[in-house]
């Protein structure tokens, strides 16, 4: 039986800090991107920063800083060939005055000149590497994994691979990653592919035995092995699109039967506890983990104890500081639950000191997908992990938000007192007349409306409801319903 464990690989986390970024900011960046790397299941080494005037230089990081990096990993420290290659018997010939007949015993003598040197090469190597380790006190345990907390163009990943002879990765790449291992339903499973594979086209790299293929009947050459690949892959995104759209018209029949129903979008920065309040509050077996997005896949379930009308909530796919513009896109059909609300909870966590900064990437990635109208209110969650001071500073900052933990029981009833206010601030009373031969109409309005009175006519019952205007004319509309001002005798 094979094992199911994966090996935990150390990695180096590397933070480019531009001109508009500070020694803060990069900090917070840095420990965020940590989080994610365990999430990933790697285990972090070593952290790294470096101030630069532009991320555009083909290393990114200087001659000095990547000397350092690779001390980590030990690699080279410079980019450049990492194989020597031995020349032909043609090339020899060519450079050379040896006669052919004394070429095969020049070439022998050749490749063992050059294999005297590549051993002092590596001899010369190893001491650097020794060196490096004590100049800049580094563990002896290397690392197999660097990390940038930036996104890396194809040439700079290629180059940084030859100087540190590692994994060289970026932040979107890990984000793909992690979304990848975490997405369950066919809908995520697909926005996440789409995803990755449009990360992955303009990285392609040739392997051995690439070259043109020639075109059948053509003089000139076809296409490399790369273009192939990168053709499979934009027929392979294509496919996956299509079959997202066949997934997201049933999406859009299960949205059509619950746009008349009450909707609460719960979002906010991922691990921020939306599924832990979503559990609370409705009951469901949510799936509640503390890594960076637990939850890929929007979770419907109603507000229970359930109420009248029916209120339901929204559990959404959690964001993050340079959230990738291809996920945003991919799963911009799961955003459109917070799209399609009628409120939407920011929920932030009150215990990350970095929560404002959370809030604002929440704010604009919602502005992004065109919700930022709907109406919304603000949950700082896991309050239970501040102190008194800390929450009152938090009230007033914030006057109007709310303050819960997941974990306590009371403030879960005062958070579902408070969604049953705002709905219930919308709704009108109305006293309706319901003749006798209309069948079926009691139940829609108890399973809708809030009765308040009932009373038993001759040819009717009058009834007195709480609801929203446009069901109450849409009741009237379906059935001939009418108000009640006059009834006659």
């Amino acid at each position: 039986m094979e094992s199911t464990q994966k090996e935990i690989l150390n990695a180096v986390l590397v933070a480019i800090q531009l001109p508009e970024l500070s020694i803060q900011e990069v900090e917070s960046s840095l420990s965020e991107l940590e989080r994610l790397v365990t999430t990933l299941g790697h285990k972090v080494v070593g952290r790294l920063s470096q101030r630069r005037a532009s991320s555009r230089c083909a290393n990114i990081l200087g001659d000095g800083k990547l000397k350092e990096l690779s001390s980590w990993t030990g690699g080279r420290g410079v980019v450049g060939p990492m194989f020597v290659r031995k020349k032909s018997k043609a090339a020899l010939k060519f450079t050379t005055n040896i006669d052919p007949e004394e070429m095969n015993e020049e070439l022998v003598r050749y490749l063992d000149e050059e294999e005297e040197r590549e051993d002092a090469r590596e001899n010369e190597r190893e001491n650097e590497r020794e060196e490096n380790s004590n100049l800049y006190n580094k563990p002896i345990e290397l690392a197999q994994v660097v990390i940038f907390d930036c996104e890396l163009t194809p040439s700079q990943l290629r180059n940084l691979e030859k100087a540190t002879g590692a994994t060289v990765l970026d932040r979107t790449g890990v984000i793909i990653e992690i979304f990848s291992r975490h997405a369950r339903t066919r809908a995520a499973r697909l926005q996440v592919e789409i995803a990755r594979l449009t990360y992955l086209a303009p990285r392609l790299r040739e392997t051995g035995g690439g070259g043109d293929r020639q075109g059948g009947g053509s003089k000139g050459p076809g296409e490399t092995t790369i273009e192939l690949d990168k053709r499979k892959i934009r027929d392979r995104i294509k496919e996956l699109k299509e079959e997202l759209e066949s997934i997201e018209k049933e999406h859009l029949t299960r949205r059509a039967r619950r746009e008349q129903e009450i909707s609460v979008a719960l979002v906010g920065y991922t691990n921020a506890g939306k599924s832990s309040l979503m559990r609370a509050m409705t009951g469901s077996d949510v799936l509640i983990a503390d890594k960076l997005f637990a939850t890929l896949d929007t979770t419907v379930r109603a507000l229970y104890p359930e109420t009248i009308p029916k209120i339901l909530l929204s559990d959404t796919v959690g964001f993050i500081k340079k959230l990738p513009h291809d996920l945003v896109a991919s799963f911009r059909s799961t955003l459109n639950e917070a799209l399609n609300a009628s409120l939407i909870l920011f929920v932030v966590d009150a215990h990350d000191p970095s929560f404002r900064s959370q809030l604002e990437v929440t704010k604009s990635v919602l502005a992004e997908v065109g919700a930022s109208e709907i109406p919304h209110l603000l949950i700082f969650n896991k309050c239970d992990l501040l102190s008194e001071a800390d929450i009152f500073n938090l009230r007033s900052e914030f006057a109007t938000a709310i303050f819960v933990s997941a974990r306590s029981s009371s403030d879960i009833a005062m958070l579902r007192e408070r969604f049953i206010n705002f709905f219930e601030s919308d709704m009108i009373e109305e006293v309706l007349f319901v003749p006798y031969t209309i069948k079926g109409v009691i139940g829609e309005i108890r399973s809708r409306m809030q009765v308040i009175s009932e009373a038993y006519e001759e040819k009717g019952f009058v009834i007195g409801v709480r609801a929203f205007a446009e069901d109450v004319a849409r009741l009237k509309e379906r059935y001939g319903i009418k108000n009640v001002p006059v009834l006659a005798k």
